[in-house]
């Protein structure tokens, strides 16, 4: 397979430029999430007072050591209800990744109890439902570390009907054939006490642990009865005297031990990693000088491809027809790949060929990679000629069908029905990433602004009334100010319109670790059952 050439001339001042441009984008974003960490920080004492680990130190004695952890959505909220975006970060109230537990690739979900308590958020609801999604799609261990003082009564009405899906979820995981574990380090509260017994295994920490739906002050509320946390829900009710849970743990590292104990146990092994497979011929680094943060300017998608794939080979496919669209077979990290980039619009031509190569890899079982940099499909009195709507509308079919594992990068642009054709958030990717250079809307700020003016224009002849440039042009400013906040990385990333932002110099490395997921959920055959496993 032939290696890309590079044409990067690193020592150009745009070179110098787009990279300290991605410097400062990656230092914020790597800031707000130290914010999350401190401020679950802030009740670290409190946690070491009760002889209770904090969250963080949760996930890390739980996770096999020196093994890696994708953690996921980690700026989930960013800006909405009560994240404020700049002094108060909270993440979603949750820490959710993939890692190794006992040799077994797992998703881990943990209340950050650190945070109001690991009270449920709308944001963490849906962060806790994408977990699930991925754990089903994957066939991925669902592992919970459960401490949550329950929903938060005033948002409620944001979160009360779409949170039962969280439930379901553990339900359908379980009839899959999937194990569900709920480690329980404090309360589990309300509709929390779901967490525990829609699991299939249940760790409970002695004086710790508290599992009911009602909690003394509701059950105070509603029926006038006084019962203490122990005589309600305690560990050791629900281990002795309920049945609810399996296991009886001293303390929290105790409880963890039971959890990679389970894990160790039940024949979940991960297969063999994956020889080890040869570099890019180009330093990672570079892709901070060869992208430019502006997603107008222009540059060869190929020369990221050769910064992400073994060897920079790359076997480019129609490379002459619909150039605009770059699809090709290349390695990565030893996994056969088809890769799809964007050097431009998407024409006629460009939709027809990434569709046939969309169906020849679901014929050869690739996973696809989608690089995605686009301004949209090309539109004009040629395109539209061409057949842009029905040659476009074959790449989406074959995108949305696509029955291999899909993998998406948003690394510059992704506007329009462009973001669809290159397998955005709604079609099913298995994992989708965003540098914190994407941009993300339905088109971009100044191409709104000229519609609502040309709209405007027309709207006031058509009525005989005269037209107020200056009030369309101060429209259009607000326009372009909207559009500019509402398409950022970290705007979207906040709504989990992606998985998480990324360093682009860890892009070879995630994709990496994404397809190991993707190929040993593809390799394992489920044992499904009917209802889920039930409690007895």
């Amino acid at each position: 397979m032939p290696a890309i050439r590079s044409n990067v001339i690193v020592e150009s001042d745009d070179f110098r430029a787009n990279r300290a441009a991605h410097l400062q984008l990656i230092a914020e974003f790597r800031a707000l999430e130290r914010k999350v960490c401190e401020a679950s920080a802030r009740s670290d004492a409190k946690f070491g007072a009760r002889g209770q680990l904090p969250p963080r130190e949760r996930v890390n004695l739980l996770l096999d050591r020196d093994s890696p952890f994708l953690e996921l959505s980690s700026l989930c909220g960013l800006g909405m209800h009560e994240d404020d975006g700049v002094g108060n970060v909270f993440g979603g109230g949750s820490i959710v990744g993939i890692g190794e537990i006992s040799g077994v690739r797992s998703m881990i979900a943990a209340n950050d109890s650190g945070i109001k308590g690991g009270a449920a958020h709308p944001m963490g609801v849906e962060k806790a439902i994408r977990a699930q999604e991925i754990a089903l799609a994957n066939k991925l261990p669902y592992v919970q570390l459960v401490e949550s003082a329950g929903a938060n009564l005033m948002l409620q009405a944001e979160m009360f009907v779409r949170g039962g899906a969280t439930f379901a979820n553990m339900a359908r995981l379980s009839a899959a054939g999937i194990p569900v574990i709920s480690i329980v380090h404090g309360s589990s509260t309300a509709g929390g006490a779901y967490q525990t017994g829609l699991a299939d295994y249940v760790v409970m920490v002695r004086g710790r642990s508290k599992v009911f739906l009602a909690g003394p002050p509701l059950l105070r509320a509603a029926t006038g009865e006084i019962a203490d946390d122990e005589a309600l829900g305690g560990a050791e009710l629900h281990s002795v005297t309920t049945g609810l849970g399996e296991y009886l743990a001293e303390d929290d590292a105790d409880a963890l031990r039971i959890g990679r104990e389970i894990l160790a146990r039940i024949g979940w092994g991960s297969p063999a990693p994956r020889p080890r497979a040869p570099a890019p011929l180009y330093d990672p680094d570079e892709l901070l000088g060869i992208v430019p943060v502006d997603y107008r300017k222009p540059y060869d998608v190929r020369e990221v491809m050769a910064r992400l794939v073994d060897g920079s080979e790359f076997l480019d496919f129609k490379p002459l027809f619909g150039e605009a669209t770059v699809c090709g077979h290349a390695v990565l990290e030893g996994c056969p790949v088809g890769l799809i980039g964007n050097n431009g619009p998407i024409d006629s031509a460009g939709s027809n060929k990434a569709g046939q190569f969309i169906q020849l890899c679901c014929q050869a079982g690739l996973p696809i990679v989608f690089l995605q940099n686009t301004t949209g499909y090309l539109v004009g009195v040629d395109a539209e000629t061409s057949g842009i709507v029905k040659h476009g509308s074959k790449m989406i079919q074959a995108v949305t069908n696509a029955a291999v594992p899909k993998l998406t990068l948003q690394i510059g642009g992704s506007f329009g029905a462009g973001h669809y054709g290159m397998c955005g958030r709604a079609f099913g990717p298995r994992f989708l990433f965003s540098w914190p250079n994407a941009r993300v809307a339905v088109m971009g700020g100044e191409q709104a602004a000229k519609v609502m003016a040309i709209v405007a224009e027309e709207s006031a002849r058509g009525r005989s009334l005269p037209f107020d440039a200056e009030k369309t042009k101060a429209q259009g400013a607000r326009i372009v100010a909207s559009y500019d906040r509402e398409s950022t990385a970290l705007f979207a990333t906040a709504r989990l319109w992606d998985d998480g932002l990324i360093d682009p110099r860890d892009s070879r490395a995630t994709l990496a670790f994404c397809l190991d997921t993707c190929g040993e959920a593809d390799a394992r055959t489920l044992r499904p059952n009917s209802f889920g496993v039930a409690r007895f």
